[in-house]
């Protein structure tokens, strides 16, 4: 069966997007219908009942453009997740979809580890991921916040992580306070400048949309609409996780990711991670997720390297 649908009262453009990336992932979810996008026109070939679900597909696709700005190809997720009762969630290749990159890239759980922390993060206000470096803990967290903020589900993304020196001293970096800072932030930049645009971030970051900070900072702050980050768990003693955690205003997501086989405080013994950990077990509201080695997405070498310094402590 043949049909041409007419996009009336709408600029194809902003329901194609950029690219046609909008289109695309609507087709992904058709991959038996035939679809030829001309102008105002989109040709679509294939079974009736294909054809009828497109439609109303695109019908809310249009409603949903009517109620923003622009649309992105997670608006396309957002409309079939809506149905599916799984607002959390988009299946592409068997991996859950969090944000689209730059690129156009998907940014997706690639273990059950992180499908695990994706879940927790829209079960419980706040979660708690611990375990190796390289298992994409932060990266997930930060995504997820992104997501939560294209969504309009907060108004801002708050980073923070302890400003604790991993070897080097930071009275000998150079530079102003900011400057002296700026190293121990950088991964969350990184990761951040990943999912958001450069001008685009600069101009959150401008406008205190996304702000980061170290944790001291934090102090005496009601962090309210917003998704707050800590990252480097483990190098905050029980005082400072205490601080952080109340810090929880109402619409709010805390994420609080470490790894206690990195403490870099001068006595490790004063990490409040794992302390912390154990007296909030049992809170509704709040979720563990526990890495293992077998998570690392980084480079295979990675996995042996934390076994190795594991099995030699």
């Amino acid at each position: 069966m043949k049909k041409t649908v007419t996009l009336e009262s709408v600029d194809p453009v902003e329901i194609y997007g950029a690219g046609n990336r909008v289109l695309e992932a609507l087709c992904s979810y058709f991959p038996s219908l035939k679809v030829v996008a001309r102008g105002d026109s989109i040709i679509l070939d294939g079974k009736e009942t294909d054809i009828e679900e497109f439609e109303i597909r695109l019908s809310r696709l249009i409603e949903r453009r009517m109620r923003k700005s622009s649309l992105t190809p997670y608006d396309v997720s957002d409309i079939f997740e809506e149905e599916n009762n799984a607002p959390e969630r988009l299946r592409l290749n068997g991996s859950s979809v969090i944000v689209y990159g730059n690129d156009g890239k998907p940014v997706a759980a690639r273990n059950k580890r992180q499908e695990e922390m994706v879940r927790a993060y829209f079960d419980s206000d706040l979660v708690f991921a611990t375990g190796p470096a390289g298992t994409g803990k932060t990266y997930i967290a930060i995504a997820l916040a992104v997501r939560a903020l294209k969504n309009r589900e907060v108004k801002r993304i708050i980073l923070t992580r302890p400003a604790v020196e991993a070897g080097e001293r930071l009275g000998f970096l150079p530079g102003d306070m900011k400057d002296k800072l700026d190293p121990y932030l950088q991964p969350l930049y990184d990761a951040l400048g990943d999912m958001i645009p450069p001008k685009k971030l600069q101009d959150f970051m401008a406008e205190g949309t996304i702000q980061i900070a170290p944790l001291a900072y934090m102090r005496g702050r009601t962090l309210d609409k917003a998704c707050v980050i800590l990252d480097e768990a483990q190098n905050t003693n029980l005082g400072q996780l205490k601080m952080f955690l109340t810090r929880m205003g109402s619409n709010a997501k805390f994420i609080v990711t470490g790894d206690a086989s990195q403490v870099d405080l001068p006595n490790k013994a004063d990490s409040g991670l794992l302390r912390g950990i154990e007296l909030l077990k049992g809170i509704k509201g709040i979720s563990f997720v526990e890495f293992r080695n077998e998570d690392v997405v980084r480079h295979p070498l990675v996995a042996r390297i934390v076994k190795a310094f594991e099995d030699r402590q």
